[in-house]
Formats: C-alpha cells, sequence, structure tokens
C-alpha cells in the first residue's frame, strides 16, 4: 500500500517550494556542520517532485550462481495508522532510480532506493525529507560511486532545508526519524537516524542492519553530555525519546547553527555490505513494528508467510497486522526487499551424529538373552 498521504498538502508545499528554491542548500547551517560539501543545488519545484512514491518492480531477472549473485529485486511496502488519532510515518520505494530521474550508471545494475521515515510532532517534517532527500542524493556530482559521503552529505542538507523551512512556516515545526537502504548491485547501504530499524535474513538468520538512537544508548548519551546536553527520565533535554533525526528545530537547546553543533543530529549511521546468495530479504520498520517484534522473530514469521504465498506485500501487510494484534499502538510501516524470486527455502537443522557403542560385558548379557 503506498501511502496515501504522499500527495496531499501538494498546494501547501508549492509556496514553500518556490521560496525554497531560491536558496542553495548548502547554506552556513549546513557549511558548520559538514565543511568538505561540494556545492549543492536548490531544490526542486512542485512540478519536479516524485509523482509516485512506490513502485513495486523486479529490477533484475538474471542468471544467479554461487560464484556472481545478482540479486533478483523484490519490494512491497505496507502502512497503518494504529492507534494514534493522527498518521505521521510515511515512506518511499523506487525500484530504479535511472529510470525515474533519467540520470546514466556505470554498467547494468539498476540503483534502488527505499525509505522509511517517523515523525514527531507532526507530519511535516517526515514528508518533506521523503520528498527532498532523495532528489538530493541523485543530484549529488558523487552518485552513485561514492555512495557513504553523498547519503551522510544528503541527510544533513536536507535537515539544512528543513531548517531554513521551519523559520519561513511555523506549521513545518516537527521532526522525524530516516532509515533509507541503497542498492547497487550487490551492495546495499543502510543510513540510520532515529530508531526505525532494519535486519537482513541470511539463510534464516538476523543481521543487524541499524542501532536505533535513543537516550539510554550509552555511546549516543556520551556524545551528548560532551554537548552540554542532558538526559531526563529516558528523554533527550527532557523533550525527546531520540538522539538523532532532522528537523526539530523548533525545540530550544537541541540543535545549533556553530561549528560544535547541539546534542540532537542529523548525522545518519551507515552499514554498508555486499550481498550474497544466502542473503533473503531487508525488512524495514518504523519503531510501532519493533515495539513488539524482536529481530529474529520478524524474519521468522517473514519466512513463514513468504514461504506460504511468495507475495512480498502481502507478507508486509502481515507483518502490520501482526504488530497491531500484538498490541502496538503506534503507528506502523513495514517495507520488504527480496532478493530473490523463489521464496526463503525451508532451513534444515542439522543434528549432531552421536556414537553408540556397547561394552564387552553389555555384549556378552545381550547374547545370554538371545541365546536364552
Amino acid at each position: 500500500m503506498c501511502v496515501q498521504d504522499a500527495d496531499q498538502g501538494a498546494q501547501g508545499m508549492e509556496n514553500l517550494d518556490n521560496r525554497i528554491k531560491s536558496w542553495p542548500l548548502h547554506c552556513e547551517l549546513l557549511h558548520t556542520q559538514m565543511h568538505n560539501c561540494e556545492e549543492g543545488s536548490p531544490l526542486k519545484s512542485p512540478s519536479d517532485r516524485l509523482e509516485s512514491i512506490c513502485e513495486d518492480t523486479v529490477i533484475a531477472d538474471k542468471k544467479q550462481n554461487t560464484m556472481n549473485f545478482v540479486p533478483c529485486l523484490r519490494s512491497g511496502e505496507w502502512s497503518d495508522i494504529g492507534g494514534r488519532p493522527h498518521m505521521e510515518d510515511t515512506h518511499i520505494c523506487i525500484g530504479d532510480l535511472a529510470k525515474k530521474f533519467g540520470f546514466d550508471v556505470l554498467g547494468e545494475e539498476a540503483v534502488s532506493f527505499y525509505g522509511v521515515f517517523d515523525g514527531h510532532g507532526g507530519k511535516s517534517a517526515a514528508q518533506f525529507v521523503r520528498d527532498h532527500l532523495l532528489r538530493i542524493i541523485v543530484e549529488d556530482a558523487n552518485f552513485p560511486l561514492e555512495l557513504e559521503k553523498v547519503v551522510t552529505r544528503s541527510f544533513l542538507e536536507t535537515d539544512a532545508a528543513l531548517a531554513k523551512t521551519c523559520s519561513l512556516e511555523s506549521s513545518h515545526s516537527s521532526g522525524t526519524t530516516a532509515l533509507t537502504a541503497i542498492i547497487f548491485g550487490r551492495s546495499l547501504l543502510i543510513a540510520n537516524a532515529g530508531d526505525c530499524r532494519a535486519v537482513l535474513s541470511r539463510h534464516g538468520m538476523t543481521i543487524e542492519m541499524s542501532k536505533d538512537h535513543r537516550p539510554f544508548c550509552s555511546k549516543e548519551r556520551r556524545r551528548i553530555e560532551s554537548l552540554g546536553g542532558f538526559i531526563d527520565d529516558g528523554y533527550l533535554n527532557g523533550q525527546l525519546g531520540v538522539t538523532r533525526a532532522l528537523g526539530d528545530w523548533h525545540l530550544e537547546g537541541l540543535k545549533e547553527i556553530s561549528e560544535r553543533g547541539g546534542p540532537l543530529i542529523a548525522e545518519p549511521e551507515l552499514k554498508l555490505i555486499t550481498l550474497t546468495k544466502e542473503d533473503e530479504f531487508l525488512i524495514i520498520g518504523s519503531d510501532g513494528i519493533w515495539d513488539v517484534f524482536t529481530n529474529q522473530n520478524a524474519v521468522d514469521f517473514a519466512r513463514r508467510r513468504l514461504q506460504e504465498h511468495n507475495d512480498v506485500k502481502l507478507c508486509s501487510r502481515e507483518i502490520v497486522e501482526e504488530a497491531i494484534k500484538r498490541g502496538s499502538t503506534d503507528n506502523l510501516t513495514a517495507v520488504m526487499v527480496c532478493f530473490h524470486s523463489d521464496p526463503p527455502p525451508a532451513v534444515v537443522v542439522e543434528r549432531p551424529r552421536v556414537r553408540r557403542s556397547i561394552s564387552a560385558e553389555g555384549l556378552q548379557n545381550l547374547k545370554s538373552l538371545l541365546e536364552g
């Protein structure tokens, strides 16, 4: 199910975009956060905005073997408002960026992009990041050959652009977490800022692809305290339940336009891996999913469903519906990407072989019984 609100508010954003495109993305704020950024390009007008947020397509149907694995991508997604009065989650699934944006890629590999954005304090920040982050990535001069640098720079550029819109429109004062996945050939790059989560199924075993950025994380706590922030009752500066997010410029003391910056940052943590034939699928979910699923439980659940019907979109829906049955009260979004056209194979558990022997005395007793 594509995001139902993907095209809502287009008229409201039109005036905002017209103002945004008159200033460069590399504003003073971005220079203080990342000194080595190249010159950026202004945001596009609504006529250049993504026409479709979700595209379910098979990207590659190529011969697969152990020596030269080529992912055959299939994606599906589902969202639900859950027990909340408003829907603040949104997501994006684009199977072939070259076809969508009309750029040339070296080789024949398609570049695919998937993302989940979990808003807080309103949905405007999540929608803004969904609509602009990908275009900023694609328009970077070093895309797609330097993915890690490009993605990190683009997260910061999008946050800077969001800061500008907040100063222009108070109604855009909100924040969002963001987790994106880019697949280029056999490379999978996860970028995470916040508490959305991505897990990979490798022959039925869970590979953790992201870490939640929450105040109880010791690494995050040390970073926050070194910048003058604090944790109060499990909240960053007593205000926010995550330690990394885009937006939230309206919250006092969390972000600063300075070289030092504030305790809340938009810089994503990255994880880059090379996909192998053992890799079956990726699950990206907003925190409402992970409130009631462990990582391994989600992989096991998804494998069983794919083995039953091999429908990745239906599987995404079943994950969301199962989360609601288990008592999740948050907004819920699940995006799945399968790397094979066939369903996951059954996992055969090899039992250890136990050598059994009988003593000479036991053998004699057995012989006596048989002869008797």
